[in-house]
């Protein structure tokens, strides 16, 4: 996870929750932003950071208030708080497992203390 946050720290900025229970400050890597995507609709995005209380993860939340966010907001709030090398993942954990707070969130992660295995790429596509 990158430093706040390289992409354009102005608009993220701006759209930084500065008071309340999920306020952060300038430059934190954790926090709740309300922006606007690149689709045009608001994007709520929330970052865990990378301290102690992350345990072992980076994750981010992103969320609309009429529709999950689709591939290319979550392509794109990808690339502001990740590198563009670096792998991330949206899991599908078991129906057991399921935590559903909000119908139209989606989470994009990350393990600090582990590399993420890819499938070779002939069976993504042709290249």
């Amino acid at each position: 996870m990158r430093s706040a946050i390289a992409y354009g720290s102005t608009k993220l900025e701006a759209g930084r929750l500065r008071y309340g229970e999920l306020a952060s400050n300038t430059g934190d890597l954790f926090g709740l932003f309300n922006i606007m995507g690149p689709c045009g609709i608001e994007l709520r995005i929330m970052s865990s950071g990378t301290g102690p209380e992350a345990d072992g993860w980076e994750h981010v939340s992103v969320s609309t208030i009429r529709r999950p966010p689709n591939w290319q907001e979550m392509n794109w709030v990808k690339d502001i708080f990740w590198d563009e090398e670096e792998i991330t993942m949206q899991l599908h954990p078991p129906k057991s497992a399921y935590v559903n707070h909000h119908p139209y969130c989606l989470h994009i992660w990350r393990p600090l203390n582990e590399a993420i295995p890819l499938p070779p790429v002939w069976m993504v596509g042709p290249k």
